[in-house]
């Protein structure tokens, strides 16, 4: 295979379009800097609290529709082993997003926090709140080598070009605009990214259904032809349906880049509203990677110039999309495929590389240099993108496995965090021990539950569990369990610990993370007195 010229080209000019809108919102960003009243890190971090109704839209959904996102319902709905029950990842997110606007858009937004650890350090203080947020972190930089794998994997197919090379020049441009204009670089481009990416889809999709090698998409769905049909099944997979449904709807309550574009709104009601409209932005997006994979599923690979095998017997399922682009359309029309992954790419990993860096400088190095000036601290926000995009990008290297990503990200944020977000904002008896108990057992369970993929033994057997090809395979729920088993920790503790302290059982000298003082005003009245709110659920003990 060669080189693609026309191909490499109309990247070269996407990725020049990216970068100019970057750099004109930084300059945009830098004059609107020297005009606000507000602290500068709100400016960077959350584009000054003026983030429209259409541009929070555009930013919601251009975060969650990332390369993973595309190239992963294609897999999925292809896979013969899925089907399309189990690639439901845009209703999911659909989902969440209205959950969002109904429940945690108007409480976080009102309060004027500037990360969804915020309520965690009203309440818990600033030192166990910055053990926590080590957490998010983590998992938004985990998240960024499996949207740069999916560009690169496609870009290689497509292009012919190294996979290396892709990926480090990708995260480049993200680094440097995403460093230059914060939050409003990011928005502008996602504007831009976002409609590259449904134009090249949507463009792609008539060729694809025209191409005319293919079996018929409704008979296909329901009957074995090529191979199983692409609706799936779930068989004895319930459990683990049930799992990856809940993690990608109440899980991604969890993540910083959700809360980052609510609390970024111009208000509470705009907020809500934009969670609204990216439920169905999100949905228009995943069609068309369905209908592409319904299609491949549908085709008699040996009268394509592919061939036979099918990528399936290849071991290429993952890349199923850019290889039906490449081979069912024309060179300029793949090309344009390529480009929305890209674009859909690098509008996820910059949300990644801002997101993670919020939550390190206002709850991790706030917390070590309470008295950071504010130029400061706009440095420490612009090396932590850096640092945050190279140690993503570097990760790379380790595992070429989307999957194993997508797994240790949602361990983090769905059985660790979740749980504690929903108890630090709704029930009101939480406190400081039972977040470290809920943290414990979330952790502690998912081990002994075990996972395959990183040669995790299962020494904690739920009902289901089966013996395969010498491995113990879990089907029930186990990350649900164990957010449930978390969430019920975390009220038991606080629980036990209230009244333990509360009423005198055990001296106060021992309360070491104040229960007692729990709620009241701190006495310099700084930061954490801005951010008080009432919990949804007024639970006592």
């Amino acid at each position: 295979m060669t080189l693609n010229v026309p191909g490499l080209i109309m990247m070269v000019a996407f990725y020049l379009l990216v970068f100019g809108i970057g750099i004109w919102a930084s300059v945009k960003f830098k004059k609107l800097e020297r005009n606000v009243h507000s602290s500068r890190i709100e400016a960077s971090l959350l584009a000054n609290r003026g983030i429209s109704l259409v541009l929070g839209a555009f930013t919601m959904t251009a975060t969650w529709v990332g390369g993973t996102f595309i190239i992963g319902v294609a897999e999925s709905v292809y896979d013969p082993t899925q089907g399309l029950v189990w690639a439901l990842v845009p209703l999911q997110v659909s989902i969440s997003f209205i959950i969002g606007g109904l429940f945690f858009a108007k409480p976080m937004r009102e309060n004027n926090y500037i990360s969804m650890m915020d309520p965690f350090q009203r309440k818990y203080g600033k030192t166990l709140t910055a053990a926590l947020a080590v957490v998010p972190v983590m998992a938004e930089i985990i998240w960024i080598p499996g949207l740069l794998i999916t560009l690169g994997a496609t870009m290689h197919v497509i292009l012919d070009l190294p996979f290396d090379v892709c990926i480090w020049i990708s995260a480049a441009v993200v680094i440097v605009y995403t460093v230059l204009g914060g939050l409003y670089s990011v928005a502008y481009t996602d504007v831009v990214q976002l409609s590259l990416t449904l134009l090249s889809l949507w463009l792609c999709v008539p060729f694809v259904l025209t191409s005319g090698v293919y079996t018929d998409i409704t008979k296909t769905a329901f009957n074995h032809t090529h191979q199983a049909p692409w609706l799936g099944t779930l068989e004895s997979d319930i459990g683990r349906w049930i799992d990856n449904f809940l993690v990608m709807t109440v899980g991604n309550m969890a993540v910083q880049d959700f809360h980052q574009r609510t609390l970024s709104s111009s208000s509470a009601s705009t907020a809500r509203i934009i969670c609204f409209i990216a439920a169905g932005g999100v949905i228009v997006a995943g069609l068309p990677s369905a209908l592409i994979a319904a299609v491949a599923a549908s085709t008699d690979w040996n009268s394509t110039s592919y061939g036979s095998p099918s990528p399936y017997e290849r071991g290429e399922a993952a890349m199923v999309l850019p290889v039906i682009l490449q081979h069912f359309t024309p060179t300029y029309i793949a090309a344009f495929g390529v480009g929305a992954v890209a674009a859909a790419m690098m509008s996820s990993a910059d949300s990644f590389l801002l997101s993670a860096t919020t939550i390190f400088t206002t709850n991790i190095y706030q917390t070590i240099r309470s008295q950071a000036s504010d130029k400061e601290l706009q440095w420490v926000i612009r090396l932590s993108i850096v640092v945050a995009g190279v140690v993503g990008t570097s990760l790379t290297s380790l595992d070429n496995s989307i999957l194993a990503f997508w797994i240790l990200r949602s361990d983090l944020t769905y059985t660790i965090i979740f749980p504690q977000l929903i108890c630090v904002l709704f029930i009101k008896i939480s406190n400081g021990y039972g977040v470290i108990a809920g943290y414990l057992v979330a952790v502690v369970m998912r081990l002994l539950c075990g996972e395959p993929l990183f040669n995790l033994p299962v020494l904690l057997q739920f009902p289901g569990c089966t013996l395969e090809d010498g491995v113990y395979v879990q089907r029930s729920p186990v990350k649900t369990i164990c957010m449930l088993a978390a969430l019920v920790s975390i009220v038991v503790f606080s629980c036990v610990s209230s009244v333990l302290f509360n009423k005198g059982i055990l001296p106060e000298r021992w309360d070491v993370l104040k229960v007692k003082s729990q709620g009241k005003p701190s006495a310099d009245g700084t930061r954490e007195d801005r951010f008080v709110s009432a919990p949804m659920l007024d639970t006592t003990c």
